[in-house]
């Protein structure tokens, strides 16, 4: 049996950077299949977690240690993580439709989504801006240019909102956030409780 992993993301979140590095070891060894699927976690807040605004406040105690545990995380990954720059928080909206252009080609938006990790949370550069998208998808074999365009299309939008809806219909609360059948796991450090559920489901085949 094959397990099916439903991976939803937005490329702003520095946690998700660090998951999708930690997703192939943490699956080690076990038959599954990992569908990449973008979404805007902005709408997912503002639909069902606004909370989250609050406890990024400026000043906020919870944040500061939120930014030591994640390069302590990062360090442990071995990830680069030059965070946060002058462009967090990202206004991903530009970078997720262009990931949801490549959607259908999961290799392309899985080499695609490595650069732009690696462009935003090592070099800084702003994801928002689709010269910038353009140049990150031109290093990794894709055709910038066509990629920047697609991203300010009608079926880019179109997806990437209705990626979103799955994702909060399903029960997404941030990313990245990961489905197995109904159930669903939040963040980096649940890896290992999605490890768990792939290996149960694999054993009850």
């Amino acid at each position: 049996m094959t397990v099916a992993i439903d991976f939803f993301y937005d490329l702003s979140s520095p946690w998700t950077r660090l998951a999708f590095h930690n997703l192939g070891p943490a699956l080690d060894g076990l038959p599954a299949t990992v569908t990449l699927r973008p979404m805007l976690v902005g709408g997912v807040f503002n639909a069902v977690n606004p909370t989250v605004y609050q406890a990024r406040a400026e000043g906020s105690a919870r944040l500061a240690q939120s930014f030591v545990w994640l390069h302590e995380w990062a360090r442990l990954a071995g990830v680069a993580m030059n965070f946060p720059s002058v462009h967090h928080p990202l206004k991903s909206v530009n970078a997720m439709r262009a990931c949801c252009a490549l959607e259908d080609d999961q290799d392309k938006l899985h080499r695609f989504t490595s650069a732009a990790f690696e462009a935003y949370f090592n070099h800084q550069r702003n994801l928002d801006d689709l010269a910038e998208l353009a140049a990150v998808a031109d290093t990794c074999g894709l055709d910038g240019a066509a990629l920047a365009q697609a991203a300010t299309e009608q079926p880019a939008k179109d997806r990437l909102r209705t990626n979103t809806e799955e994702a909060i219909g399903r029960g997404a609360f941030g990313s990245p956030f990961f489905f197995v059948g109904g159930h669903g796991y939040f963040g980096n450090d649940q890896l290992p409780l999605l490890r768990q559920r792939v290996a149960e489901l694999c054993q009850a085949s």
